[in-house]
């Protein structure tokens, strides 16, 4: 265990160093400036502002400096908001995109997979088709589709929730439901594929034989390995989630790393659209880790040398 959470750490700092540098030059050779604005700054004070972040130097001495400010987990000041640096813009963002991220996705996977769970084990009713049919619905429509239909539904028809802005868990209720809408289906899918082949088993007709109730064979004995296709699809399901909330934290006015992310483009922002990135890079590839790392615990069969 400790040889493949060592070798996973070597593949993370990789990651990061080939995403920090592809990133730094798409970022250091966009057209625009990160100093216009309606009211321009006189040629003195945009020189002093160029030497601040180091615009003066030549590419590749910005580069050594940005390289070593990121190995201290320093990503320096926001070229926008200049009183305040990347970290501590970062560290207001993220606790309200985590709470957006983690309550779409809790909604998503339970949903899903009892949703998926309930078809597989109705298979040919109406509650299965009419389950299989809003997962595909779910698929075929985008998020940001989702959402617009949804904020007309419960904010303006039905007035029971707040269209836009952030504050009590109310304004937390239909971002989730519209981010972890599309991701709930997929869950559903592969809940309900899992399932049909682990039914089908051996062990589970000699469960059956033995007398025990219908639920308790799906509980004991069809769940746990029925559930290992759902928990390899979290790991690119936290990315779509992360992803997709740059569009919904936009739609719904949310002031989190998303919503942060897509300003921080707008404004040529570079230090803060870099720290994010490598944000982003560092988060998916831990998820993806625990997801790898969350084989060997549901199937006894998966060793670490499997897995790494």
């Amino acid at each position: 265990m400790i040889a493949y959470f060592a070798k996973r750490f070597v593949w993370l700092l990789i990651t990061v160093w080939v995403v920090f540098t592809v990133t730094w030059i798409l970022a250091n050779n966009s057209p625009g400036n990160p100093f216009t604005s309606e009211k321009s700054f006189p040629p003195e004070i945009e020189a002093n502002l160029r030497r601040r972040y180091n615009l003066d130097k030549p590419p590749l001495v910005r580069y050594t400096l940005d390289l070593g400010n990121l190995v201290r987990g320093d990503m320096g000041v926001s070229t926008k908001q200049v009183d305040f640096t990347v970290n501590e813009l970062i560290s207001l963002c993220w606790p309200v995109s985590a709470a957006l991220g983690l309550a779409a996705l809790a909604w998503a996977a339970v949903v899903g997979l009892v949703a998926g769970v309930v078809s597989a084990s109705r298979r040919g009713t109406l509650a299965d088709l009419s389950l299989m049919s809003l997962a595909t619905v779910g698929i075929a429509l985008p998020n940001f589709v989702i959402a617009g239909f949804a904020i007309l539904l419960f904010s303006f028809l039905i007035p029971l929730l707040p269209p836009a802005g952030w504050g009590s868990p109310r304004y937390l209720l239909l971002p989730a439901f519209c981010l972890g809408a599309p991701y709930a289906a997929y869950i559903a899918r592969i809940a309900r594929t899992g399932m049909l082949d682990v039914l089908s088993q051996d062990y589970i007709r000699t469960a059956r034989a033995k007398g025990l109730s219908r639920l308790a064979v799906i509980m004991k004995h069809a769940l746990p390995t029925a559930v290992i296709p759902v928990v390899s699809f979290l790991g690119p399901a936290v990315a779509g989630i992360i992803t997709g909330s740059l569009v919904i934290e936009k739609v719904f006015a949310i002031p989190g790393i998303g919503y942060s992310f897509v300003q921080s483009a707008i404004d040529n922002d570079t230090p803060m659209a870099m720290g994010i990135v490598v944000l982003y890079t560092i988060l998916l590839f831990t998820m993806n880790t625990l997801v790898d790392a969350a084989y060997t615990w549901l199937d006894p069969r998966v060793s670490w040398e499997d897995v790494s």
